[in-house]
């Protein structure tokens, strides 16, 4: 298979084939492609639920997570998992034991730890690169990160489609969620520990600082082409999965550093939804999709 992959990659199809050649280009595509799809999932539930906020402060989080991770010798994604659960926690505390406001403890929560994870990387003796943790490094990504990587997808899956009609009905109106009887309170941490799995997740492909992009503008694309949950997931998940896909691509032929290739794809696709979104775009063309 790889050697028809290298005759086909002198042909016109040169562009797409040329990079399979290469078992890194493979593992990255495949990363980049699975936690796009899960971060597009998610992604919709953050839209609607207006927590772009909490999506930035759980990613920054789980940084002091990864490093004692590494120091202990277990895999990052444990750390990263307990230490973004943590602050969640840790805000939900603050907020009920305080008179100050929710996004306020949210900025001082994630930069907290955020700066926590800064000193520890200066501090504790390893081969951690800074960069690769706040830019993600999928070109180097080994086969335990995927098989990680691929628990992880599976899992955040899993809980999105068990609980599906619970957190859409929770996403839209908590109150009227709670009025019915459903468990409000669970389905609130549960969405955060969701959202924790995903932002670890996403640290392969575009790392701390730009993980949160994956984890709103695909569901903020897709918001704008339709008023259907259904269509809104599906969107979503197309979107976020092409751009980190066309993002590898452009980082492999132009040599660009690949996490902010995604996300600058994603951001084009949604500037595109912007201005051309049949019925919310501000150059709307009077159909509807």
């Amino acid at each position: 298979m790889i050697e028809l992959l290298i005759q086909a990659s002198t042909g016109p199809f040169s562009f797409l084939l040329d990079p399979l050649s290469h078992e890194f280009m493979r593992r990255a595509l495949l990363v980049s492609a699975l936690v796009g799809g899960v971060c597009g999932l998610l992604s919709c539930y953050m839209t609607l639920k207006g927590w772009a906020l909490m999506g930035d402060a759980v990613s920054h989080a789980v940084m002091p997570g990864v490093v004692v991770s590494y120091a202990l010798g277990l895999p990052f994604s444990v750390g990263a998992f307990v230490f973004g659960v943590g602050s969640v926690a840790l805000i939900g505390f603050i907020k009920q034991k305080s008179r100050v406001k929710e996004d306020t403890v949210i900025g001082l929560v994630f930069t907290g730890f955020f700066a926590l994870g800064l000193v520890l990387v200066s501090k504790i003796k390893s081969n951690i690169d800074l960069m690769h943790i706040l830019f993600g490094s999928p070109l180097g990504i080994s086969g335990s990160d995927v098989q990680q990587t691929l628990f992880i997808t599976f899992l955040v899956i899993s809980i999105l489609l068990i609980f599906r009609r619970d957190l859409m009905l929770y996403c839209f109106d908590a109150t009227h969620a709670r009025s019915i009887g459903i468990n409000t309170t669970f389905l609130h941490y549960l969405l955060l520990s969701v959202l924790s799995l995903a932002a670890v997740a996403g640290l392969q492909t575009v790392g701390i600082i730009l993980v949160v992009s994956m984890l709103i503008t695909p569901g903020a694309t897709a918001y704008l082409l339709t008023d259907r949950f259904d269509r809104m997931n599906i969107l979503a998940i197309l979107s976020s999965s092409l751009s980190s896909v066309l993002g590898v691509y452009i980082s492999y032929w132009s040599d660009i550093e690949t996490g902010g290739s995604i996300v600058l794809v994603q951001t084009l696709i949604f500037l595109f939804a912007f201005l051309f979104a049949p019925r919310y775009g501000i150059l709307k063309s009077g159909s509807y999709f």
